[in-house]
């Protein structure tokens, strides 16, 4: 934003967040930007295992900063970051409650419905196409934008999300076993 910088407009910057609670209205006072939050479930339980920080700074909290932003409005609504995971934060009661809790806090919101891309031995999978939509009408209906996040480079796991290597890192003690052991094999 620095005009010795790039001197971009706070309008076309957001910041991310988990929901760091304590430094969000700070951010908002002193730069001004928007603001997405990746909230991906309506449960404690369910948010505690995605989005670890929730065990420090939980939903209501969270919300409650969302509703102090500085700057938050109708023309400049506050984005939730909402990961699909099937059978885990998917369900039409889970679509009600988001709605519910977006209204309790008196929001200007939008919800990024963002299909889950699965990596190699990932702990999740992604929502049927068809679930995301029914989600995604719920949302829309009771007045919120709820756009399906086009998913791009699934194919080299690439992603969001998937930036991780399918192979494992192995330890040094490891590589060395490794080692041993295919020169015992060599020597028999």
């Amino acid at each position: 934003m620095d005009g010795d910088g790039l001197a971009l407009s706070k309008r076309r910057i957001t910041l991310s967040t988990s929901g760091v609670v304590p430094l969000m209205a700070r951010a908002g006072e002193e730069i001004g930007v928007n603001l997405a939050v990746s909230l991906h479930a309506v449960s404690k339980e369910v948010r505690d295992e995605i989005v670890p920080l929730n065990r420090k700074y939980g939903i209501e909290e969270l919300l409650e900063a969302c509703a102090a932003y500085p700057g938050a409005s109708n023309a400049r609504r506050i984005t939730f970051e909402y990961v699909m995971l099937k059978g885990m934060n998917d369900s039409d009661e889970d679509a009600r409650e988001l709605v519910r809790l977006i209204k309790k806090h008196k929001l200007p919101a939008k919800v990024n419905l963002i299909p889950f891309n699965p990596w190699p031995g990932a702990p999740y999978e992604c929502s049927d196409p068809e679930r995301i939509r029914q989600f995604s009408n719920i949302v829309f209906e009771a007045g919120i934008s709820a756009p399906v996040r086009t998913p791009r480079g699934r194919d080299i796991d690439a992603a969001c999300g998937q930036l991780k290597t399918s192979a494992e890192k192995k330890s040094r003690a490891e590589l060395e076993r490794l080692w041993e052991e295919k020169q015992a094999a060599l020597g028999d």
